[in-house]
């Protein structure tokens, strides 16, 4: 465990993370506004771009290219992301992603 110069900056730094938890909270309490939202939190809540990619087709929702969304466009989508598409709700799926690749699935 990291030492700290004082109670207080340990104090500073938890209180720093309990508003960042509760920031992540309020954004997925949000409701999705669009169907690229939609997309989003469905990857947050599956941490599957093909499972993702499933629950995309099974709406009718087509792919940029005009087809049929492949886990790659669930890729892309959180990569790239889109105009349309709340910027923390990008920061919690990135950081997912992220997580993914680097250590495998993540709970």
């Amino acid at each position: 465990m990291k030492s700290y110069n004082s109670i207080q900056e340990r104090i500073e730094i938890l209180e720093d993370k309990l508003t960042a938890i509760h920031d992540e909270i309020e954004t997925l309490k949000t409701p999705a506004r669009n169907n690229n939202e939609r997309i989003i939190f469905k990857f947050i809540e599956t941490g599957s771009t093909g499972k993702t990619k499933d629950f995309v087709r099974e709406l009718g929702i087509k792919s940029p290219r005009d087809g049929l969304f492949s886990s790659g466009d669930v890729t892309k989508l959180i990569k790239d992301g889109a105009e349309d598409i709340s910027p923390a709700l990008l920061a919690i799926a990135r950081q997912l992603a992220s997580a993914r690749n680097k250590n495998g699935p993540s709970r």
